[in-house]
């Protein structure tokens, strides 16, 4: 089993490496720009505090990886369980339905991962953020990494398994927009207190517990989730959509 998964898992990096260009391109556009102007321009017009550019990194990362995560799921499952059925020649390799779902997980992730060695360099530099990354910082970093990526790609099956294939443009164009507005991307959850009702409805969105976490290893100093709400929230909310994508992805693949 282990090296069936290993041989889809390398078929589809190697799919992935052959649209390299294009996947750089998704993943690094708007979050350069994004940065670029809310951390370069506008900074040095003065419009903005430059403090502003440190509670805005860890916001550029967590959605660079979050939504990178997500796509790399959801968009090669809309095709697979289309009308071509692709789907159907990786549940003939001699491994469970449930295999081939969590490989797919792992291709989401690794891709995110990847992404955020793109994006964090390139938005750190252009911001100019003093970063000083001691080892528990490196460690929670990896840590919230690997569980916001974990978390976007089991979403990103939920997602793909539920959807039909002609909707899947309209519910990214519907459920993103909400999902980075109220993900804490671009203010701290902490700073918040001051509209609590507002405060406790954003628990809802899983990208706040990934920014939130970014935020946490990144910028320390800066206004933050308390450690245990925003590993709480990544776990859990990783254990429930893989729980519900395998279900969902099994449902379909019988289809």
């Amino acid at each position: 089993m282990t090296a069936t998964m290993l041989a889809l898992l390398h078929r589809d990096l190697r799919v992935a490496r052959r649209e390299l260009q294009y996947f750089l391109l998704r993943v690094g556009l708007q979050p350069l720009l994004f940065t670029f102007i809310f951390g370069f321009v506008m900074p040095r017009l003065g419009i903005i505090q430059r403090g502003y550019t440190e509670m805005l990194l860890p916001g550029i990362l967590g959605l660079s990886m979050t939504l990178s995560s997500m796509q790399a799921v959801a968009l090669p499952l809309v095709i697979d369980f289309g009308w071509t059925k692709e789907i159907e020649d990786r549940l003939l390799a001699p491994i469970s339905i449930s295999g081939v779902a969590i490989e797919k997980i792992l291709v989401g992730i690794l891709q995110a991962m990847i992404a955020g060695l793109v994006v964090l360099p390139l938005a750190w530099l252009l911001m100019g953020v003093h970063l000083s990354l001691g080892l528990v910082e490196i460690i929670q970093l990896l840590v919230v990494a690997i569980l916001s990526s974990w978390l976007f790609a089991a979403f990103g099956m939920v997602v793909a398994t539920i959807v039909e294939p002609q909707q899947i443009g309209l519910v990214f164009n519907v459920l993103l927009a909400p999902m980075i507005f109220f993900g804490c991307a671009y203010y701290p959850w902490a700073t918040l207190h001051v509209i609590p009702w507002f405060q406790r409805a954003v628990l809802l969105n899983p990208l706040v517990y990934a920014n939130e976490g970014f935020r946490l290893a990144l910028t320390p100093q800066m206004p933050h989730m308390s450690p245990w709400l925003v590993y709480g929230g990544l776990l859990g909310f990783s254990l429930l959509f893989t729980w519900l994508g395998l279900r969902k992805f099994a449902g379909r693949a019988v289809d």
